[in-house]
């Protein structure tokens, strides 16, 4: 008889995106300088191309942290300065990382608050959800912390108008 391939195990609307993710697909590259090609970034959905975009990426990122309230006020104060600076440079590539960065903040301090290893499906166990409520209180702390940081960028006026330009012209 053969092995039966089961169709539904590998279809499940709760399995995690990345298990089918195409890197020829994702709009956003690694070898790009998206400080000399800014006509190559895509402004995308919530946080997409944030661990990607260089320079950005490595100069936001090392202030990206969440263990706890002190840690988060510090860390989003750093990357809203940050965003601040990048819009006084006219660099919306720069801007929309470190906007990108503080929505990390509160969804990455949010996961941990709900799942203690940060993680929401069990690899060994063929990705079976785990249950929720199971993490650390302190970040729910953070996630507040980086939550109003994040809508007070989205809520800067420059900020929404070079948004909504680069949208309209670039994507």
């Amino acid at each position: 008889m053969g092995i039966r391939f089961d169709k539904s195990r590998y279809m499940r609307k709760d399995r995690p995106k990345y298990l089918n993710f195409d890197t020829k697909k994702y709009a956003w590259k690694t070898d790009v300088d998206y400080r000399e090609h800014p006509e190559l970034y895509k402004v995308g959905k919530g946080e997409q191309g944030v661990l990607i975009c260089e320079p950005y990426k490595s100069e936001i990122g090392p202030f990206w942290r969440f263990k706890n309230e002190i840690i988060a006020t510090e860390s989003s104060d750093k990357i809203y300065e940050l965003f601040l600076d990048y819009l006084k440079n006219n660099d919306f590539v720069g801007a929309d990382m470190a906007r990108k960065y503080l929505q990390m903040g509160f969804t990455r301090a949010r996961r941990y608050y709900n799942y203690k290893s940060g993680k929401k499906y069990d690899e060994a166990n063929d990705y079976e959800k785990l249950p929720k409520g199971t993490g650390d209180p302190e970040k729910a702390k953070s996630a507040d912390i980086f939550y109003k940081k994040w809508k007070e960028a989205e809520a800067n006026e420059t900020y929404a108008e070079l948004k909504t330009d680069w949208k309209r012209n670039i994507g």
